[in-house]
């Protein structure tokens, strides 16, 4: 298994592919096909192409989508085909890739002027098109997206909010070109790119394409002084500045020479590194032999090491305290409650009293939500216990810690006697309160829960033993579109295959939904607690579904609640309308997740009482979790 993208990036060059256009026209492509369609309609010509930039040494290649948007794929009468041709490149890539090549899904400007002069292209559109590609790449299987070739900073900026919308899981390298080597053609100053584009959430950013090796390297040098250290950069310059020869275009830039100034960008940041336009194998090849670049290994795991030890700590997961000690026939009740932004935990500790003695099974507990400051979950948790006999539920993000600091932390959790964390990437720390602070990421969701998996075999991460063994319920969290479940779902079942044994999903907000995705989701070995979230106005409404990541209000909910003119009328009318999901989907569900709004617990109390009297069983299935 590659080790995580950005995590491996950090502190390592990766070698990336040259020009894969030019390539496929060098290879006997007509000039006037277009080259996204040979995704559909002749990718082994594709994969081929593939296999040479991996033969000569590519450990990271591009999809060939760079142009598959709706715009250009439109004029050729093809704009219905967006999302599969763009998962079809991904498919070709990941096949050719195997299991030590990264995929980037190449995505590059819609060819739409900037700014926008007339109506019959508006923003809307260029951000279903984005959205569409993007989408379309993250189902093939990509690592990470590549924004390439974008020359106007707010359709790069456009691109970047779409691909933190709809694909946040995807580190998204950002590159632009710059002509000169510190402006773009369309003016805008390398330092204010590189500025909007580490806050537009992009993980790496660089230059490519542009006037050749020269300009590139200016443009680096000056991009590395403009960010903050330690920032990973890219670059992809062209094979020097194209001339015609008769009726071929020719680039100067010699392999030797490009690798030596490659070497130059490296030292000055840069941490991928290949060509663009003009550049072919020989050149990666060279690249790879000059700069000695370090082929990708396999992330040492655990159970790597057990292969090889097999008779000590037998890898296995299992369901932990928290899912065994449920008490059977009953439907299982987790309700949510956020540490609060400054030191008064009274009115927390009040409501997991009440809700305790309402029937609630346990708390959960978020960290640090949307990256503003809280009081810390886990000493939350800890007083909670001491005040009830609730369980709790750790919210542990691979934002704040890195991966040191998760271990010590999940051991202390166990010292404490908390039963079970949920493991989850964490909210990007561009929108936090709190001046100067970055995110970590060492681990991600599935990291964080392969490490959990081995504490509760009794070793760390680097396989030494712990003389005991946690033994936490390890959790996930699951985002459920009805409209589009499938990529979700194969996340969640790789989650499952590394350990996790319950998920709790973002609010669904109807008793359809929620029946669609207990039935999606059959099939995998965990328990599925649906997010119930009960609205309390319009206004709440509306917020949680234009603004709050990963969250959907039907539409006829909100036109329900707007037929009100009252927030208290609006209240009514929400909460009563939760109270009759509830009761469709109680007896069903594996347990449910109450959150609740602005942390008012009276709120839920209310419905725990009701559950609780109506003796809801609910499927079972938690006593069944292997």
């Amino acid at each position: 298994m590659k080790p995580d993208f950005i995590t491996y990036i950090q502190d390592r060059v990766i070698l990336g592919d040259g020009a894969l256009g030019a390539y496929l026209y060098e290879c006997g492509i007509s000039r006037e096909k277009n080259l996204d369609l040979l995704n559909i309609q002749s990718p082994d010509t594709v994969f081929t192409a593939h296999e040479e930039y991996i033969r000569a040494g590519s450990q990271l290649i591009e999809t060939n989508t760079f142009g598959a948007n709706s715009f250009k794929l439109e004029h050729i009468g093809f704009g219905d085909k967006v999302r599969d041709i763009n998962r079809a490149g991904a498919d070709i890539a990941k096949k050719a890739a195997g299991k030590k090549v990264y995929v980037a899904g190449s995505v590059g400007p819609t060819g739409t002027r900037f700014p926008l002069v007339d109506d019959e292209t508006t923003i809307e559109d260029i951000s279903s098109s984005f959205t569409e590609q993007c989408m379309g790449l993250a189902e093939g299987g990509v690592d990470a997206l590549i924004l390439e070739t974008f020359s106007n900073l707010e359709e790069m900026k456009l691109a970047l909010a779409v691909a933190q919308k709809c694909v946040p899981h995807l580190p998204v390298i950002a590159q632009m070109v710059f002509p000169t080597g510190d402006t773009t053609p369309y003016g805008d100053d390398i330092i204010t790119c590189t500025q909007e584009l580490l806050k537009g959430g992009a993980s790496i950013i660089g230059t490519n394409c542009g006037r050749g090796v020269h300009s590139a390297e200016t443009a680096i040098r000056a991009m590395a002084q403009a960010a903050p250290a330690k920032t990973v950069l890219s670059a992809f310059p062209n094979a020097g500045v194209p001339e015609m020869i008769g009726d071929r275009t020719i680039y100067p830039a010699q392999p030797d020479y490009m690798a030596m100034r490659a070497a130059e960008m490296i030292r000055t940041g840069v941490h991928l590194i290949g060509g663009c336009c003009g550049t072919t194998p020989a050149h990666v090849h060279r690249f790879k032999s000059i700069l000695k670049i370090k082929p990708v290994h396999a992330k040492a795991s655990i159970q790597i090491k057990q292969q090889n030890d097999p008779g000590k700590h037998s890898r296995r997961n299992k369901p932990g305290k928290f899912l065994s000690n449920i008490e059977r026939n009953r439907l299982p009740i987790i309700v949510e409650l956020d540490p609060p932004t400054h030191l008064d935990v009274e009115h927390i500790l009040t409501g997991a009293e009440h809700l305790a003695a309402a029937g609630v099974d346990a708390i959960s507990l978020a960290e640090n939500p949307l990256a503003i400051l809280r009081a810390g979950n886990l000493g939350l948790a800890s007083l909670i216990r001491q005040r009830t006999s609730l369980k709790t539920i750790l919210h542990q993000t691979g934002r704040d810690l890195n991966a040191l600091g998760l271990q010590a932390r999940m051991m202390e959790a166990h010292l404490l006697g908390i039963e079970s964390v949920l493991a989850i990437t964490g909210d990007s720390a561009t929108g936090t309160d709190q001046p100067g602070v970055s995110g970590v990421f060492d681990l991600r969701s599935h990291g964080l829960i392969n490490m959990l998996s081995g504490l509760n075999n009794g070793v760390n991460m680097a396989g030494k033993d712990l003389k005991g063994q946690t033994d936490f319920s390890i959790g996930a969290a699951f985002c459920f579109k009805p409209e589009n479940p499938d990529m979700q779902i194969r996340r969640l079942e790789k989650k499952a295959e590394l350990g996790a044994r319950f998920a709790m999903t973002q609010p669904l907000f109807s008793a359809k939904a929620v029946m669609q995705m207990l039935e999606k989701t059959s099939h995998i070995d965990m328990c599925i607690f649906p997010g119930i979230f009960p609205l309390i106005s319009l206004r709440n409404a509306e917020f949680l579904h234009n603004e709050v990541p990963g969250i959907y209000v039907p539409e006829d909910i909100r036109k329900k609640l707007a037929k009100y003119d009252t927030v208290t009328d609006q209240k009514k009318a929400a909460l009563e309308y939760t109270d009759q999901m509830i009761s469709e989907v109680a007896q069903f569900v594996d347990g449910l997740y109450l959150i609740s709004p602005l942390n008012k617990w009276d709120i839920i109390l209310d419905f725990v009482k009701t559950i609780r009297e109506n003796a809801y069983s609910g499927s079972g299935k938690i006593h069944n979790v292997r």
